[in-house]
C-alpha cells in the first residue's frame, strides 16, 4: 500500500464531513484500513448506538510506556457560515490550508497518522499510539470511554500529547468545566392573579441572581497560585441564553436556560456545582409547596476535567524538548488532556494552528504551522528510535 504524505492524509480526513451530529464511521473505516495496511495494529471502541467509533492504534513493540498522540475526529457544523471555498476540500491559498477541521484538529490528526506509520516502518524502541475520539465538540464526552477501553486492549501508555491548536506552544494547564440545562416548571394563571400561579421566568431569575452573586463572591477572593496564571484568574459561571413564557399577561409555565462553569485547576469545581444544585433543590422544594406540578429539573450536559500543571511532568519535558521551548503556558478553553491525566497519563496540549481559527468560516491552518508540526513528529520519531 502506498505511504501517504501528511498533506495527502489531511486531504482525506477533511473530505469526511464528520460533524458531531453525524456518524464518523466513514472516516474511521478509511483510516483503519490505511493504518492496518501499513502494519499498525488498530482497535475500535463503539458508542452505544454504534454510529460512531473511537480508533486506537499501536505502532512499535508491544510494551508499556507509549507516547499517545490524541485527537478528535469530529468537527463543528458549517451551517449558516459564509465559506469562500468548499469546506470539505482542502484548498491552499497564500500559505494557508483552508477547510473545516484543518486547524481543529485534523491537521494534527494527519500528522499523528503519518508519524504512526513512520514509527511502524522505521522501527522504534518505544511504542507510539493514536487515540482518536468522537464527540469532543459535544463536551469531550467521547474521550473517557475511549481511554477506559484502551486499558487492556493496548499496553498502557505513559505520555499523552493532545494536539489541540496551540501554535506549537506547550500548554500544561487548562480550566475544567461542567454545565447544566435548567428547566423551571411554573403554573399558568392570568397575571392579575399572580399569587395563585407560579411564574417560571420570575422563579428562574432567582437562580440567575444566585449565579451573579456566586460570581461576585468568587471574584472577591485572592486567586490561587495556579489560578493566577489564567485569564481571568478565577472560576466563572455563565448563562448565555434564556427562554420562557407565552404572553405578557400569563404567568410563565416554563423557563429554560443553561449554566456553564469554567473552573481553574486549583479550585474545586464540584463545590461550585454542588452549591448550584443545592440552590436549585431549595427552589424546587419551595415551588412544589405552592403548586405540586411546579419545580426545577437539572440535566448535566458536559463535564470536562481540568488539566493540572505537573511538577516534573514527563509530558512537559518531552514536548519542550521537541519544540525547543523552555516556557509553558495555560489556556482557558478545555480539552481531553485533563481526562487523560485523570487516567494516569502525564499530559500536555501542543498542536499546530491558532485556536482563534477554530469553528470559524474559512477555517484555516497555516502551512508553516503544519510544517512545524511535522518537524515535531520527526523529532519525536528520532527519540522513540
Amino acid at each position: 500500500m502506498t505511504v501517504l504524505t501528511p498533506r495527502q492524509i489531511l486531504d482525506h480526513l477533511v473530505s469526511f464531513p464528520t460533524v458531531s451530529r453525524c456518524s464518523n464511521l466513514a472516516l474511521v473505516d478509511w483510516l483503519e484500513g490505511y493504518l492496518t495496511g501499513q502494519g499498525v495494529k488498530c482497535f475500535r471502541h463503539w458508542n452505544e448506538d454504534r454510529q460512531k467509533a473511537a480508533l486506537i492504534g499501536h505502532a512499535g513493540p508491544w510494551v508499556e510506556g507509549a507516547v499517545v498522540l490524541s485527537g478528535h475526529s469530529d468537527v463543528v457544523p458549517v451551517d449558516g457560515q459564509a465559506w469562500t471555498s468548499d469546506p470539505w476540500v482542502v484548498e491552499e491559498r497564500e500559505g494557508r490550508l483552508y477547510g473545516r477541521g484543518t486547524c481543529d484538529m485534523k491537521g494534527y490528526v494527519a500528522l499523528s497518522v503519518w508519524a504512526l506509520v513512520e514509527a511502524q516502518r522505521r522501527g522504534v524502541a518505544r511504542p507510539l499510539q493514536l487515540a482518536l475520539s468522537y464527540d469532543e465538540e459535544l463536551g469531550c464526552t467521547g474521550a473517557p470511554p475511549m481511554i477506559a477501553a484502551m486499558q487492556g486492549v493496548v499496553p498502557k501508555g505513559a505520555i499523552a500529547l493532545i494536539g489541540e491548536p496551540s501554535r506549537m506552544k506547550v500548554i500544561t494547564g487548562h480550566k475544567g468545566g461542567t454545565g447544566y440545562n435548567v428547566h423551571v416548571k411554573g403554573y399558568e394563571v392570568h397575571s392579575s392573579l399572580l399569587p395563585e400561579g407560579v411564574s417560571a421566568v420570575m422563579e428562574a431569575a432567582r437562580l440567575i441572581s444566585w449565579v451573579n452573586d456566586h460570581n461576585d463572591e468568587i471574584q472577591s477572593r485572592t486567586p490561587g497560585a495556579i489560578g493566577a496564571r489564567f485569564h481571568p484568574p478565577f472560576t466563572t459561571l455563565h448563562i448565555g441564553r434564556i427562554q420562557g413564557g407565552t404572553a405578557d399577561n400569563i404567568t410563565a409555565g416554563d423557563c429554560r436556560f443553561a449554566v456553564e462553569m469554567r473552573c481553574v485547576p486549583d479550585d474545586d469545581i464540584e463545590a461550585h456545582a454542588g452549591a448550584f444544585r443545592a440552590a436549585a433543590e431549595a427552589l424546587d422544594k419551595a415551588l412544589k409547596a405552592k403548586r405540586p406540578v411546579a419545580g426545577v429539573h437539572l440535566d448535566k450536559f458536559f463535564d470536562v476535567s481540568a488539566l493540572r500543571p505537573e511538577v516534573g511532568g514527563e509530558a512537559e519535558a518531552l514536548a519542550c524538548a521537541l519544540t525547543g521551548e523552555n516556557a509553558t503556558g495555560v489556556v482557558s478553553y478545555g480539552t481531553e488532556a485533563g481526562q487523560f491525566q485523570d487516567a494516569g497519563y502525564s499530559a500536555v496540549v501542543c498542536g499546530p494552528g491558532d485556536i482563534a481559527q477554530a469553528h470559524q468560516p474559512d477555517e484555516y491552518l497555516e502551512v508553516s504551522e503544519f510544517q512545524a508540526g511535522q518537524r515535531f513528529m520527526e523529532r519525536l520519531l528520532e527519540r522513540l528510535a
